[in-house]
């Protein structure tokens, strides 16, 4: 029981973290470096998940992009991969955009 508790509790403040916009900007950049570092791009989109847990859920997130709930729990899964555009409709109903910089730009975690 201790152990669910834990869960409970770690699972609570990451919401409450990534219910801030900053906050939330800052795990998606770093999962985004992730990604570009090993490549893996399920944890990329799991991060995405969790922001979308954070502030207000797949519900909403359909509502807000007008794609289908069953289509987002799949993008979202990390089992596929998802189009640009999808990808991008759901970064903007988050309040975040895609960009492109010079890699000369790229975060010390990268070199």
């Amino acid at each position: 029981m201790k152990n669910k508790s834990l869960t409970h509790d770690y699972n609570t403040f990451i919401a409450s973290q990534l219910s801030d916009k900053k906050e939330a900007a800052i795990f998606l950049q770093v999962a985004l470096e992730e990604y570009e570092h090993d490549g893996n791009f399920s944890a990329f989109l799991m991060a995405v998940r969790q922001i979308v847990d954070a502030q207000g859920g797949i519900g909403h997130l359909a509502n807000s992009t007008k794609l289908n709930r069953e289509n987002l729990y799949r993008t979202l899964s990390g089992k596929t991969n998802p189009k640009l555009n999808t990808l991008g409709l759901i970064l903007n109903s988050l309040g975040f955009k895609l960009q492109i910089v010079p890699s000369s730009y790229a975060s010390p975690m990268l070199k």
